[in-house]
């Protein structure tokens, strides 16, 4: 009789340290986008960004309008970097 040796099927996985591996992935997905601007100011307004598509509630609710007018850039240039925010980590609003 043949016997399975591989570990998926012998050891248990701990739901805690699977959802903190899941959570660090997000994290550091997140992270990687907000941080791949050059200039500070940019950083600051991808981080708008992500926050508008993750939690809109922490920005007050602002527009994509609205951020673009404070940014100095275009609805659709904001539009174009949520769209690729979303693509980026995978994120379905």
């Amino acid at each position: 009789m043949k016997t399975n040796d591989d570990s998926f099927f012998t050891d248990s996985i701990d739901p805690r340290l699977a959802a903190r591996e899941l959570t660090a992935e997000a994290m550091c997905k997140l992270l990687i986008w907000m941080a791949d601007a050059d200039r500070l100011e940019d950083r600051g307004l991808r981080t708008s960004v992500a926050l508008y598509c993750i939690r809109p509630d922490l920005i007050d609710g602002k527009t994509l309008g609205v951020i673009g007018y404070i940014s100095g850039q275009t609805r659709q240039q904001i539009h174009k970097l949520a769209e690729d925010f979303r693509f980026r980590i995978g994120y379905e609003s």
